[in-house]
């Protein structure tokens, strides 16, 4: 259940940019789609690190052409499978590129606590930088397993299939005034998927408002919301290329990625909560627990989800720190006693990251109490994430868990703030809803 009012509170004025932060756009052709493919609803599928074989099966049993199989190749060479069916479509004229470069403005429509909300931006080509240099910045820890992956793919088939997803800075509300004016016709593309989640493209080629849209990114810092290992895979792919000899003109695709930008003052921003699932610990009493991290938390005992549910998001909106420990069929709220505590866990990060409830969890929680460590947790060895509340209580009540920590969402000045900061998160600090979908538009490199 996600109380009324979750997702993007109003923002307070944002970290000050540095001089040097900027951001190059550009518009380009877009690989999509043909008519003849088949219907556009299904062609597209979720992200692929949220798609089960089982869903995985369904989009192809429904349409072969499914974006699923250049995304998430299967097979004894997945890889070169995924590369082979790429030419074999772009021959056939299942996927053409766009005759002339364009913005893909990108709509979504959805419902989250009984309310409907937009979320609209743009999808760019976006100069790749390296993070030290401040211009695009992280916010997670990444795996280096997906990163492996993920270059695979592209040296296969040297295509972007997803778009990473960031966010910006635009206090004047120049980019959407733009965005506004060129999505005002009706969208070229619009269906719903499975999911309830209304999707709207339109292209924007207007070279004027092209440039103007340019001309306000030249002192933004874009800060990545969802696609760290896509990003760092993307450096990857460019620094291989150049290793190889093929690419050695800075106006060369591979020095750009595909990216959906999106306004942080955005009515639609929405982050849900990652739950922690905490297994295989020996000897684990829920009660000796609890005695012990009294030294850190105040605890209270709540006998429903829903009355703890509703005092963990008035922590929420005041600012404290606090999550639900849900073990022997009772929800019990650990609230920080004093964030200054923090100061001299993290005495190395910065204040944002010591306000951090993921933090504080992994920290005082986790690691103090329980004895999981950074390595622990990066190999899921004793903790699992999900974004169900009702299955990690599930994974406790059917004896899979010892325990399950329900948390608030982070807010979106708290992972500006960090990334600001030069600092990353605990890996699964956000899930940003919905997810963008895969397969609208494609950026093909070579």
């Amino acid at each position: 259940m996600v109380p009324p009012g979750w997702g993007c509170p109003k923002q307070n004025q944002p970290a000050e940019e540095t001089e040097n932060a900027m951001a190059t756009i550009k518009p380009f052709r877009g690989l999509r789609f043909s008519a003849g493919a088949g219907d556009i609803r299904q062609l597209t599928c979720p992200p692929y690190d949220i798609i089960s074989e089982e869903q995985r099966l369904h989009f192809l049993q429904t349409n072969p052409n499914n974006i699923i199989r250049l995304e998430l190749p299967k097979g004894e060479d997945p890889y070169k499978e995924a590369g082979e069916t790429l030419r074999k479509w772009a021959q056939s004229g299942i996927l053409k590129k766009d005759e002339a470069p364009a913005f893909y403005i990108y709509e979504e429509e959805f419902t989250v606590g009984g309310e409907t909300k937009r979320l609209k931006g743009f999808i760019s080509w976006v100069q790749l930088e390296e993070w030290e240099k401040g211009v695009v910045l992280p916010h997670e820890e990444t795996l280096s397993k997906a990163k492996e992956d993920r270059l695979n793919l592209m040296k296969a088939t040297g295509c972007n299939f997803s778009q990473i997803y960031s966010l910006y800075m635009d206090e004047q509300q120049q980019a959407a005034e733009v965005l506004k004016i060129a999505s005002s016709d009706p969208a070229e593309i619009e269906f719903t998927d499975g999911e309830g989640v209304t999707h709207r493209m339109w292209r924007l080629r207007d070279p004027a408002m092209i440039e103007l849209l340019e001309n306000v990114f030249a002192d933004k810092k874009l800060y990545i919301a969802d696609g760290h290992h896509r990003y760092e895979t993307a450096i990857n792919y460019r620094n291989y290329l150049r290793e190889q000899g093929i690419n050695t003109s800075d106006d060369h695709p591979s020095n750009y990625v595909m990216m959906m930008l999106v306004d942080m003052q955005n009515d639609g921003l929405v982050v849900l909560p990652t739950h922690r699932i905490v297994r295989d610990l020996e000897n684990f009493d829920s009660d000796k627990l609890c005695a012990q991290a009294e030294q850190y938390f105040d605890i209270s005992q709540y006998d429903t989800l829903e009355g703890a549910q509703n005092i963990l998001y008035q922590f929420y909106r005041a600012g404290g720190k606090a999550f639900i420990l849900y073990a022997d069929d009772c929800y019990r709220i650990l609230s920080l006693k004093d964030v200054a505590m923090m100061d001299e866990v993290f005495p190395e990060h910065s204040q944002a990251y010591r306000g951090l409830d993921v933090a504080v969890i992994h920290s005082l929680f986790l690691e103090k109490l329980l004895g999981i460590d950074k390595e622990n947790m990066a190999q899921q060895i004793n903790l699992t994430y999900t974004r169900s509340a009702d299955e990690a209580i599930r994974a406790v009540d059917n004896g899979d868990a010892n325990c399950a920590l329900l948390l608030n969402p982070t807010k979106i000045e708290e992972i500006r703030d960090v990334a600001a900061a030069g600092e990353k998160m605990p890996q699964k600090s956000t899930y940003f809803y919905p997810k963008l979908i895969t397969g609208l538009v494609m950026n093909k490199i070579l």
